[in-house]
């Protein structure tokens, strides 16, 4: 029976599914049929549960659905493992967003198999005998709710409602991953402050515009979330470069507050102007970073220096330098870091980095050692066609590579593009590395998510 519910992450399926099975082609050919269903669903094996609920949910059969959830012979029932990705599948089940009618009919599902419960509970404790028999007091039957979500001006009342209702209804919800963007900081608090402490395991807080001083305000409040891994504050409008006395003050009590949160792995303080103060925001940090994510962020050599010494290089995973002028007194601290991470590091972002062929040509010693990688993007960078050509080959040992988002050559006018891009298929496939793709569409852009590295 269920006891908890996982959807998948704000809410939004980027799964697919296999269409052409034998078995699901049987599934989505039963469950075209209501009343076959529901009259026969306690003789259906438990194992068959999960492809009829995915052939229900894909072809919209709502009546089935409910049917399914309200009998779900499992304590899980999870989004994410039912309409993930099957090995298969050739087409997306869901490309976007889950269908919002199949939703309601899930969560009506579980309303209803509450109701039974207590329904159910409530007769057993009337006693077989008379009314005066007395029972123990009836354990509350609930479901938990577990949620990515994500919370803006415009949804923010309706969740703030919901939240506080949490304790005392019986679908509870239990975020794991918490995004807010745009919202002022005592709503943002407000809602910290509903969540279950245990379950949070990232907290993105975005366009909020804080600053040192707004930042001061929330991040007290993430203390309490103990396995708190990803911390994500982009576009929180920091500047460190003309510090007053008292805003040196709030920036010493920003890396008190971050060193506090003992599970840290991931860290996002993209588009701050943090020139010069990388030691002092990362140096008390109780354990190493695995993602650190630095885009626009006014780097110096310095903060590179510090950072390729520092405990977190050897266990980087995700390193994104985007937006820095890597091409001048940044190369050769780059360069450094980049060997000191390169035994660990799955995905490099260095976009807009101002790089050229020539500087280009001094990293690949260092690139070519990382020896994991997966990811890399060089978008936006004034590499010339043979300077693409020359990172293609150069990286054609690095095995476990799958994805580089190029920038279009700036010797090449927009209609010789194709031509590029199939001279460059053409070196993959006489290598035997079509497995990787190169492509300069953004779109692909962060596919390597922390969590799934």
């Amino acid at each position: 029976m269920v006891r908890q519910v996982c959807w998948p992450s704000t809410l939004a399926l980027a799964s697919q599914l296999s269409m052409h099975s034998l078995v699901f082609l049987c599934a989505q050919k039963v469950v075209s049929h209501h009343s076959t269903v529901h009259g026969a669903l306690e003789f259906i094996p438990k194992e068959l549960y999960p492809v009829l609920f995915k052939a229900a949910f894909m072809d919209k059969r709502t009546l089935v659905l409910q049917d399914l959830v309200q009998t779900w012979p499992f304590p899980v029932l999870s989004f994410q493992k039912l309409l993930r990705k099957c090995q298969h599948c050739d087409r997306a089940l869901l490309q976007e967003k889950p269908n919002k009618l199949c939703v309601q009919t899930v969560i009506l599902g579980v309303v209803a198999y509450l109701n039974e419960c207590t329904k159910r509970t409530s007769k057993r404790r009337k006693g077989p005998y008379s009314s005066s028999v007395t029972l123990p007091p009836p354990q509350p039957v609930s479901v938990e709710v577990h949620v990515d979500l994500f919370v803006n001006s415009t949804s923010y009342g309706v969740l703030k409602d919901a939240l506080q209702n949490n304790a005392n209804s019986v679908l509870r919800l239990k975020c794991r991953d918490f995004r807010a963007e745009e919202l002022p900081i005592a709503s943002t608090v407000g809602l910290l402050e509903f969540l279950d402490p245990t379950g949070v395991r990232q907290v993105d807080l975005r366009f909020n515009n804080l600053g040192l001083s707004g930042l001061r305000v929330i991040l007290p409040h993430m203390a309490k979330f103990t396995n708190l891994v990803s911390l994500k504050l982009p576009y929180s409008n920091i500047d460190v470069r003309r510090l007053s006395a008292g805003m040196e003050g709030s920036l010493h009590y920003f890396a008190t507050q971050l060193s506090r949160l003992s599970c840290l792995k991931e860290l996002n303080l993209g588009s701050s102007r943090l020139s010069g103060k990388l030691r002092q925001l990362l140096g008390d940090l109780q354990g190493p970073l695995e993602s650190l994510e630095l885009a626009f962020c006014y780097l110096l050599p310095n903060d590179l220096a510090y950072l390729s010494q520092s405990l977190h290089t050897p266990t980087l995973k995700k390193l994104d330098l985007s937006g820095n002028n890597l091409s001048d007194s940044l190369l050769q601290p780059f360069q450094h870091l980049l060997e000191e991470a390169s035994s660990s590091l799955l995905h490099l972002d260095i976009m807009e980095c101002r790089l050229m062929d020539i500087h280009l040509e001094s990293l690949f010693p260092a690139l070519c050692r990382c020896s994991q990688l997966r990811y890399l993007g060089v978008f936006g960078n004034p590499l010339s066609a043979r300077g693409l050509k020359n990172l293609l080959q150069r990286t054609m040992g690095l095995l476990y590579l799958q994805l580089v988002i190029y920038p279009y050559p700036v010797d090449c006018y927009s209609e010789n593009l194709p031509w590029v891009s199939a001279e460059l298929q053409q070196m993959l496939l006489t290598a035997s590395r079509t497995d990787v793709v190169w492509t300069t569409n953004l779109c692909r852009h962060n596919t390597l998510d922390y969590f799934n590295l």
